[in-house]
């Protein structure tokens, strides 16, 4: 396993950390991740969204304010607990 797919991996795990809390939007998790000292891009960010949602992790929403969130699916929480 390389550093990027170690680093690939905190990031995922640290979204949907964001993702169980609450509703969450892109570039509020870019801001969010940035505090723990991750540079992310739009272009970075957004595949690993799409990719955690086609898994079956996340689930995204439309909303009024034309932005995309995405929440943590029930069945993937408790997946996660030992």
């Amino acid at each position: 396993m390389g550093n990027r797919d170690l680093i690939g991996g905190f990031v995922r795990l640290h979204v949907l950390h964001l993702a169980s809390s609450g509703p969450i939007f892109g570039i509020g998790i870019i801001e969010r991740l940035a505090l723990h000292g991750y540079v992310l891009s739009p272009g970075t960010l957004y595949p690993i969204l799409h990719g955690l949602e086609r898994d079956g992790f996340l689930r995204s929403r439309g909303e009024v304010v034309a932005r995309k969130g995405a929440v943590s699916t029930r069945s993937r929480r408790r997946a996660r607990r030992p």
